[in-house]
C-alpha cells in the first residue's frame, strides 16, 4: 500500500504529503 499523506498531528487538517527523503532525515 503506498503512503500518500503522513500525520503530523492530532487533528484531520493536520495531514501533510509524504516525502520519503524528509521523513527519514526527520528521523536521524
Amino acid at each position: 500500500i503506498p503512503v500518500k499523506f503522513v500525520g503530523v498531528g492530532e487533528q484531520a487538517d493536520d495531514l501533510m504529503p509524504f516525502e520519503a527523503s524528509a521523513f527519514v532525515e526527520a528521523l536521524l
